[in-house]
């Protein structure tokens, strides 16, 4: 399976982004996703981009279209304990198995009778907020910056921390082959990106997203 993006949430506006800024990450453009309530920060490389993401309109995320998404209760990881990543996946045949349950979501800002594949994993909410991307085929080629001071490059590993003894296998099981996608078991939630096959030999934590690149 191959990972378009991730998103993280941030409870404070996201400024832990000005941390990915300062590690040397080139910022790319952000939006605003009306009748969601949320916008965001991005980050583009090769082959992937990681998005910071909060909420603006806490009506608009609340509303009948958006609360069935959960989105809101993982906005509030703090307070809930919820995962707050999410994991978009490029829609292909790889994908089918994992969304043949999934549920449909047509968000206020896609065009109309656009839709996209979502698993809210609310019975184990310690697992990611999953979501295919709403075609299939080539990906969409986009003008963002992609060349970091740090010398980063492209997404070669990610790896989800999750709860141990709880009830998730059938997720999980959609992921055994798949190289670059594991998840494993801890005291925490947390995220870990390896660019680059971590040929440069650093790691870097960012304690406030959660997150550890290895580069």
């Amino acid at each position: 399976m191959e990972v378009d993006h991730i998103f993280i949430f941030s409870n404070n506006k996201g400024k832990e982004a000005n941390d990915l800024v300062e590690f040397g990450l080139t910022e790319g453009s952000s939006r605003l996703h009306p009748g969601q309530g949320t916008t965001n920060r991005k980050f583009y490389f090769d082959n992937f981009f990681l998005e910071i993401l909060w909420v603006v309109n806490e009506e608009e995320i609340r509303s009948e279209l958006t609360a069935k998404t959960k989105l809101w209760e993982r906005s509030q990881f703090k307070k809930n304990g919820n995962s707050r990543f999410g994991l978009c996946l490029v829609n292909s045949e790889l994908t089918d198995k994992l969304f043949e349950k999934s549920e449909i979501y047509e968000p206020d800002y896609f065009p109309k009778d656009m839709s996209i594949d979502i698993i809210t994993n609310e019975q184990n909410p310690d697992l990611p907020w999953t979501f295919r991307l709403p075609y299939r085929g080539i990906k969409k080629e986009n003008n963002e910056p992609i060349e970091h001071l740090n010398g980063i490059k492209s997404l070669t590993k990610v790896e989800f921390e999750t709860q141990k003894d709880s009830e998730k296998a059938g997720f999980k099981d959609a992921f055994k082959n798949v190289e670059n996608v594991r998840f494993t078991e801890s005291d925490g939630l947390n995220l870990i990106l390896e660019f680059d096959n971590n040929a440069q030999g650093k790691i870097k934590e960012f304690s406030g997203l959660n997150l550890t690149v290895k580069y």
